[in-house]
């Protein structure tokens, strides 16, 4: 299954408004990284950055000056994010500013169906909290020193392996959704062995009376017994009799 793990950084919290200034998010196949990213600081076309934001991601209107605007990204955009799912931590924000900006563009909204909150499944697991980003690396020993601010992309690589241990862990992803073919190779071997034949048979066991007394047990068997197949000396004796 191909997932995509991404974040936003915006100039501000209402989409109605604000824009989208970076896009960073990374693809996992049955739960592992493939290496392929996308990773993008996008111009506000014309929206500042709001104080209280800029406090969070440290993106300023300088930093954005020079960068594409959304519709110069977007069909980059929705073709790496095309036939995955989606995995954001408290989705409901990141793609209500996507659906805004494709909105803006006459592009289609992401289908709700695609997408996994992993604030949810965070507070499905662990309902007493706290399950911020910081908080589920603490709990799962991700080392998230680096992360001095926000930003979408290292947001999404620690998202990425705290999605992976909400969902049971590196060894349950692996087990559950990796398919390991093994070969079973039979190898036949052939021993050698010598078998010996005494000179002379050992001696019966049976006393004659013993044998006296199995015959007249064959002889109320009728002519159908077995013994006289395999003692034909019976049959001899049971007609002479």
């Amino acid at each position: 299954m191909r997932e995509i793990i991404f974040d936003t950084e915006t100039t501000g919290l209402d989409s109605r408004e604000d824009r989208i200034i970076e896009f960073g998010g990374i693809e996992l196949v049955n739960k592992f990284p493939t290496g392929r990213t996308f990773h993008q600081y996008i111009n506000a076309q014309g929206r500042t950055v709001n104080p209280e934001a800029l406090a969070v991601h440290g993106i300023s209107d300088a930093d954005l000056a020079d960068k594409p605007t959304f519709p110069q990204i977007a069909d980059d955009l929705v073709s790496f994010l095309d036939g995955a799912m989606l995995v954001a931590h408290n989705a409901n924000f990141d793609i209500g500013f996507l659906n805004a900006e494709f909105a803006r563009l006459g592009m289609p909204a992401v289908d709700p169906g695609r997408v996994i909150d992993t604030l949810a499944l965070a507070r499905r697991k662990h309902p007493m909290g706290p399950n911020s980003l910081d908080a589920l690396c603490r709990r799962y020993g991700i080392d998230n020193s680096h992360r001095e601010k926000h930003g979408a992309l290292l947001d999404s690589e620690l998202l990425a392996e705290v999605y992976i241990e909400l969902m049971g862990g590196k060894q349950a992803a692996f087990s559950l959704d990796v398919q390991v073919q093994t070969t079973t190779v039979i190898v036949e071997q052939t021993v050698g062995a010598t078998v010996r034949f005494r000179e002379r048979p050992l001696a019966s066991r049976l006393s004659e009376a013993d044998r006296q007394a199995h015959q007249a047990l064959v002889a109320t068997l009728g002519s159908s017994a077995i013994w006289l197949q395999v003692e034909p000396g019976y049959r001899d004796e049971a007609a002479a009799s």
